[in-house]
């Protein structure tokens, strides 16, 4: 079934856990994402792009993870979730289709600019009804910095600015950068914990972690410890699904066979796996 967003981070932030937002793109990854949480009895995050929107069409996607959920997975509390919005625009497409969550990405921009913004999509969301999350700090991708040593002081949510942009924006959750990094970019040797544990301290929202799709359980579980209550995947359910296709298709245990459904339903299996996987460690298990 369909649940708001902030009901389940709000649970999660209370009860000292944290909730996996898994991005899907098809049919075959919602499928997956939903048969995991069933499988584990765990709340779950759907979330979607701009991009998943223009592929997939934005009322499609959203419709093929709602009716899912409510026919065939009513058991399991759903959050549907728009990741990464740059603009205002964006996030009114997504209110207009029925997204009761957004994220609003303005880390790019100077932090002046960032609060500006931030606070007037903040107004909207309110007007609506929507979950708003924002982004302080920097999480970097590959394409931006390469194999470059990274001056992570440069890119790391500063937790007085944090406090303030809080205050000021009245934001349901944050998503931070503790040296953390999208895709295949080169992370921090350790995360800053004391860093996320001051934000915490002083901010007391559920705090959001991108770009930790292969972090193992000893960093996630501290992590959490230090206020994360939801981790975003992205990057772990491609390689898992586009491996699974690599191999079914011209692997060595190829499969000689024209029915998509086979190759697919494979890629949708080894999806799961991994979504059940960062269920288990992210501690979300067993919460329904």
């Amino acid at each position: 079934m369909l649940v708001k967003v902030k009901d389940i981070l709000d649970k999660a932030n209370k009860e000292y856990y944290a909730v996996g937002a898994f991005n899907t793109t098809n049919l075959e990854t919602t499928q997956a994402i939903l048969e995991a949480a069933k499988n584990m009895k765990s709340p779950i995050i759907i979330q979607i792009t701009e991009k998943t929107m223009n592929y997939a069409g934005g009322r499609a996607i959203f419709n093929i993870i709602k009716n899912l959920s409510e026919f065939y997975y009513e058991e399991i509390p759903v959050g549907v979730h728009l990741d990464h919005g740059k603009s205002l625009e964006i996030i009114e497409r997504a209110a207009e289709i029925g997204i009761d969550s957004v994220m609003y990405d303005g880390s790019r921009k100077k932090y002046s600019d960032n609060l500006m913004m931030t606070k007037k999509i903040a107004e909207f969301c309110r007007e609506k009804g929507i979950n708003l999350q924002a982004e302080l700090g920097n999480v970097p991708y590959m394409k931006e910095t390469g194999a470059k040593e990274i001056d992570w002081d440069e890119y790391m949510t500063d937790p007085d600015q944090a406090e303030e942009f809080a205050r000021e924006t009245e934001v349901d959750a944050l998503a931070v950068a503790v040296g953390n990094a999208h895709d295949f970019a080169k992370e921090r040797k350790e995360p800053d914990y004391e860093r996320l544990a001051e934000i915490n301290r002083r901010l007391n929202m559920p705090l959001i972690m991108h770009g930790a799709s292969d972090w193992d359980a000893d960093k996630v579980r501290e992590a959490v410890k230090n206020g994360i209550n939801c981790f975003n995947v992205d990057t772990a359910i491609r390689v898992a699904f586009i491996s699974s296709l690599s191999e079914t298709v011209d692997g060595e245990n190829s499969v000689v066979s024209y029915d998509i459904r086979e190759h697919l339903g494979k890629a949708r299996d080894a999806v799961s796996m991994v979504v059940e996987e960062k269920i288990k460690i992210f501690g979300s298990a067993d919460r329904i």
